[in-house]
């Protein structure tokens, strides 16, 4: 199944109560945050599974998963607090608070939440976790309106709002952020919303050898108009992020859906006693090659003139 195609049909219909959200560029209520947390997922969602649980694990060094079965969420452990990457579905952020606290770590530890991009179903649980912990709200610059406002304003997504937050601290290309000596690299990856934002971390496993992890954003269509073009320079965007991407150098690739970095199959090798399951020198570049090239078809596509 084509990721391009498939992926933001289903978390379109995975939410049919849409999150309430309060004006512009005020966080939601308290009340608010609940009714979103505890309304029930549509029978698409229900049948996509994308909130199922999956029992949280170190995937290596000081990063471990703690998202659902299909939408990425992670943490980041030092000794003077914590990385929290996205907060999946409003409905998810009791399972990613469990997850944490499974694992041993104190969501009040948590002290910043890391929101990749701006779509319901990656940043739908931020305004909970937030509350839960207290944390700083990152994100990239051009998602900030975004996320303030509880709803992006352009491709499907525009239909699926979510509880707003205030953002602490926007970002820009290879910006940083450090705590306990681990530091975040931003990378900005736009196209699959104005702000998506990569993030990069060195690591060093069980066996004492250093890696790079890169958390992906998101290098999918996703359902958006390219013509006409869904924001102004979309396009260009995708490019842009292409080219980016054709240059860092991660072994660890994780991402924003599971299908990204194969959570499943690298999690059972893992299991049976791979230590460097989640270790891949080639995986980042394969993906951003097959997502380049279903971009490059979905454009032309678009661009057919209809008969």
């Amino acid at each position: 199944m084509r990721l391009a195609t498939c992926l933001f049909a289903a978390a379109i219909a995975l939410n049919s109560l849409a999150s309430p959200v309060n004006e512009a560029g005020k966080p939601a209520a308290d009340d608010q945050i609940d009714a979103a947390e505890k309304a029930p997922l549509s029978p698409a969602a229900a049948a996509g599974h994308w909130n199922d649980p999956f029992v949280p694990f170190k995937i290596i060094g000081n990063v471990y998963y703690v998202g659902t079965s299909h939408i990425g969420a992670f943490l980041v452990v030092t000794n003077a607090g914590h990385f929290l990457l996205d907060g999946a579905l409003p409905q998810s952020a009791p399972q990613v608070r469990a997850n944490i606290r499974a694992l041993g770590f104190d969501i009040h530890d948590v002290k910043y939440i890391l929101c990749s991009h701006a779509h319901f179903d990656h940043v739908g649980g931020v305004a909970a976790l937030h509350r839960a912990s207290g944390a700083k709200i990152i994100s990239g610059a051009r998602d900030r309106d975004a996320l303030e406002s509880g709803r992006v304003d352009y491709g499907p997504s525009a239909d699926a709002p979510f509880p707003a937050v205030r953002v602490d601290q926007v970002v820009n290309d290879d910006d940083t952020l450090t705590l306990g000596g681990a530091t975040m690299t931003a990378h900005s990856t736009p196209g699959h919303t104005k702000g998506c934002t990569s993030w990069t971390v060195p690591v060093t496993g069980s066996d004492g050898a250093h890696h790079t992890v890169l958390f992906h954003c998101s290098p999918t269509v996703g359902g958006q108009s390219l013509v006409p073009e869904a924001f102004p320079g979309i396009i260009n965007d995708f490019r842009t992020t292409f080219a980016k991407v054709r240059t860092l150098r991660a072994d660890v690739l994780l991402g924003s859906h599971a299908e990204f970095f194969d959570l499943v199959g690298k999690r059972a090798r893992q299991t049976a006693g791979d230590p460097n399951a989640f270790v891949d020198a080639v995986a980042l570049q394969n993906l951003n090659t097959d997502m380049e090239r279903q971009f490059n078809e979905e454009l032309a596509r678009q661009r057919k003139p209809l008969i």
